[in-house]
């Protein structure tokens, strides 16, 4: 493994730069930014990113990727083994301009590894150049994964956000916020989209679904979690959780679990 910080090595000429890190539960980086873009993912623990326009949450085994010059804070849920790809703009111009959660192969992850044991000057004509080259054509084809929730700049509105986020909660209506902000039902959704891009519902979602990852993953049961959103029942919880990625809760934890058995 490869633990340096990216100043360190970031004038590196190529395309990638691979490191690796270790942080203990609860570490919390303060607000930074880098020249190039990073792809990150984690093996172990959770990673909460924060910009001034929203949060990202990225579970074990996901990604994370965060444009060039976006200044951004982390904190870690759970010890985190990290391993980050710093990517020069220009070498996959097309990556979304925003941070977002991705979801990663396999393969991807092996790739990733890989990436690890090459040299930092790595023989641009040789396998590892190969590899590198790879990586940048699958970077350009992981699918985003619900797991962002944009911030509104509207200040009393932003606030509101914040509380809902402390103790989310999927019973809450679009009535219940018009009588706290004092704003009528149109007023109300056509401010919040156009502030966060996503309809009430959409958000109230995200922030539901990104709070029972972090429970998940902490070793909350899918009853407990469904019931402190708020949900009737923990089928009405698992059927959005499937919706959302592809796979029940029940079936995400024995993954999780087989590898860390494996481990």
């Amino acid at each position: 493994m490869r633990e340096i910080h990216i100043n360190t090595v970031d004038d590196t000429q190529r395309a990638i730069v691979a490191i690796a890190k270790r942080y203990p539960s609860a570490h919390y980086i303060e607000p930074h930014e880098h020249r190039r873009g990073q792809l990150m993912t984690a093996s172990e623990g959770v990673i909460l990113l924060t910009t001034p326009e929203g949060a990202w949450l990225m579970p074990p085994e996901r990604g994370m990727w965060i444009p060039p010059g976006t200044v951004h804070n982390v904190r870690m849920i759970g010890a985190v083994e990290m391993q980050s790809l710093y990517i020069e703009a220009d070498a996959v111009p097309d990556m979304p301009s925003t941070c977002q959660v991705v979801g990663l192969s396999t393969f991807m992850r092996t790739l990733m590894a890989e990436a690890l044991d090459c040299p930092l000057e790595y023989d641009l004509g040789g396998r590892d150049g190969a590899l590198m080259s790879l990586i940048l054509h699958e970077v350009a084809c992981m699918p985003a994964l619900p797991l962002s929730l944009p911030y509104p700049s509207h200040e009393a509105l932003a606030a509101r956000c914040q509380a809902f986020i402390s103790k989310p909660s999927i019973s809450e209506t679009i009535d219940d916020w018009c009588a706290g902000l004092a704003m009528s039902r149109r007023t109300f959704t056509r401010l919040f989209r156009a502030q966060t891009g996503l309809s009430f519902a959409a958000w109230r979602q995200q922030a539901c679904l990104m709070s029972a990852m972090t429970k998940l993953v902490a070793g909350a049961s899918v009853t407990s979690v469904a019931g402190e959103l708020g949900y009737d029942n923990p089928a009405a919880f698992t059927t959005m959780f499937r919706r959302a990625f592809g796979a029940p809760p029940l079936a995400y934890l024995r993954v999780r679990a087989s590898a860390r058995r494996a481990a």
